[in-house]
């Protein structure tokens, strides 16, 4: 398995996390916790973000990404 590789599972998993953070940021009543979930969804779009990043350079920099 490539790292690339790696890189997008890592991604889709904390697509996934983000999306269930958001939703219980949106499904709590309790402010505290809405507040929690509301910053860690924050810290978890900074990873992604990183991530994308990290794939993008990979992909512009692997001969295997590049197209012919």
């Amino acid at each position: 398995m490539t790292v690339g590789t790696k890189i997008q599972q890592t991604i889709a998993s904390c697509e996934s996390t983000l999306a269930n953070l958001d939703s219980f940021a949106l499904e709590t009543q309790d402010q505290a916790a809405k507040t929690t979930f509301q910053s860690l969804a924050q810290q978890q779009r900074s990873i992604l973000d990183q991530l994308n990043q990290r794939l993008q350079y990979i992909q512009n920099e692997e001969p295997q990404y590049k197209q012919q």
